[in-house]
């Protein structure tokens, strides 16, 4: 049955499109191309045959959604409590990356933030800065919990009573 399309048809009787593969950089409907640095492009990373059903790919991305938006929430419960919650978030953005193009810019833009301080940390000077810095603040804890110790001794702060 010719139906005018490239003559794919699913099992449920919808007819499929097949993406032709773009050769041209204005073929690119606005979407960024593959940069000059192994990035990929933005957009949805579903495989094809969810890409060809608008129902199915409408059912994956709320998948994604809620599946990113539960890893995100477990790590901002983990930054109070032990665990580690930073990393969690960004695996979460990352499931939304699959997806979504702003969830994409987000982590190019942190993950160059990163490499930029990375960067500044390696700084002879940056280095001496934070080791000198390091240095101070143990000294302080080491005097206070001096001050401490020679004032009440081994006892435990909820266990001193007044003096």
């Amino acid at each position: 049955m010719n139906t005018g399309s490239n003559g794919i048809e699913g099992g449920s009787g919808e007819v499929g499109v097949v993406e032709e593969p773009k050769t041209h950089a204005s073929d690119t409907d606005g979407v960024k191309a593959q940069g000059a640095q192994g990035e990929q492009g933005l957009g949805s990373r579903a495989p094809a045959f969810v890409k060809r059903r608008r129902a199915l790919h409408l059912s994956w991305q709320v998948g994604v959604f809620v599946l990113g938006l539960a890893v995100v929430g477990a790590g901002i419960v983990m930054l109070p409590l032990p665990g580690p919650g930073w990393v969690v978030i960004f695996g979460g953005m990352a499931i939304w990356a699959t997806e979504f193009v702003w969830a994409q810019l987000v982590l190019r833009w942190t993950r160059r933030k990163v490499t930029e301080a990375a960067q500044r940390a390696l700084d002879p000077k940056v280095r001496r800065r934070n080791i000198t810095l390091t240095v101070i603040g143990l000294v302080i804890v080491a005097v206070v919990a001096g001050v401490y110790v020679y004032k009440f001794g081994f006892e435990m702060p909820w266990n001193i009573e007044d003096q």
